[in-house]
């Protein structure tokens, strides 16, 4: 395993032909990084809103995130049966503080506002009523909704609620039509994994991770797994993390946010030319 983190590190096995995408991989990375888009609006949004408007903290019925053009709006509204805006903050792609946009005039839903207010909703509904949906001691669940290619879906990851862990799996997505009708309903992956990580100010930390996928989850990163790369990466100080397929390793550089997809075959070739050129510094 450490040889393979090595070979991770140095670039071996992220340069050339193995760093080609085709477009199954593109698609997963384009709307992993709209649904990492999505949660930081909302993380930042979260702490400007309750830092802006302390007197509305008890109002706050609900919020949610989602791009628009250029920027990435994040929406917080009332108790109300037909919810009203109590506030939106827009960001731009630096996710800057100094350079949100507030606005506390509007307070009507737009239309795509409403939609993913009413799928949140649903899904909310299905997880309280469904024994598919699980969740486990020191985590919460994120529901994210998100519109993608003209298609409803409802994203919802798990969380930490403590420091120095990154969860992947215990992930589940489900799909709406236009007419906002839950069309299905899947966990995407079927375990769940922690990963530690040193969070303390130190030159040991470790620079690379990994987990593995079941056959039922596929052999390639996830949308989810990206998101959850793209938001806890920097601060586990990971320069890359690792998924083993059955077939293929996907390998997401959190340095620059791109993937790069080989064959475990592949791999353990590579895997087996450094050793013999190991063992012949050796010698």
């Amino acid at each position: 395993m450490k040889l393979i983190f090595t070979l991770l590190l140095t670039g071996t096995v992220v340069s050339g032909a193995f760093a080609q995408k085709n477009e199954q991989e593109q698609a997963i990375v384009d709307e992993g990084k709209a649904l990492y888009k999505t949660e930081m609006a909302s993380w930042y949004g979260t702490d400007l809103f309750l830092e802006q408007f302390p007197g509305k903290r008890d109002k706050i019925g609900g919020y949610l995130s989602y791009s628009e053009a250029d920027r990435t709006n994040c929406i917080f509204f009332d108790r109300s049966e037909t919810p009203q805006l109590l506030a939106t903050i827009s960001f731009d792609s630096t996710f800057a503080i100094a350079t949100a946009q507030v606005d506390s005039v509007r307070t009507t839903l737009s239309e795509t506002e409403t939609s993913l207010y009413l799928i949140r909703q649903l899904a909310l509904a299905e997880i309280n009523s469904d024994t598919l949906f699980k969740s486990y001691k020191n985590t919460n669940l994120n529901l994210i909704p998100l519109i993608w290619k003209g298609q409803k879906k409802v994203y919802v990851l798990t969380g930490p609620k403590v420091n120095g862990v990154v969860i992947f799996g215990n992930d589940y997505l489900l799909t709406f039509d236009k007419a906002n009708k839950l069309t299905g309903k899947k966990c995407l992956h079927q375990n769940i994994i922690a990963v530690d990580y040193d969070d303390s100010e130190t030159d040991s930390k470790q620079v690379g991770a990994m987990h593995s996928h079941l056959p039922e989850t596929g052999d390639l990163i996830t949308v989810t797994d990206i998101c959850t790369l793209m938001l806890y990466g920097k601060y586990a100080g990971w320069e890359s993390h690792m998924v083993v397929g059955e077939k293929s390793v996907s390998i997401w550089s959190c340095e620059n946010n791109s993937l790069a997809v080989i064959s475990r075959d592949a791999l353990e070739k590579i895997e087996k030319d450094q050793e013999k050129r190991k063992k012949k510094k050796q010698k």
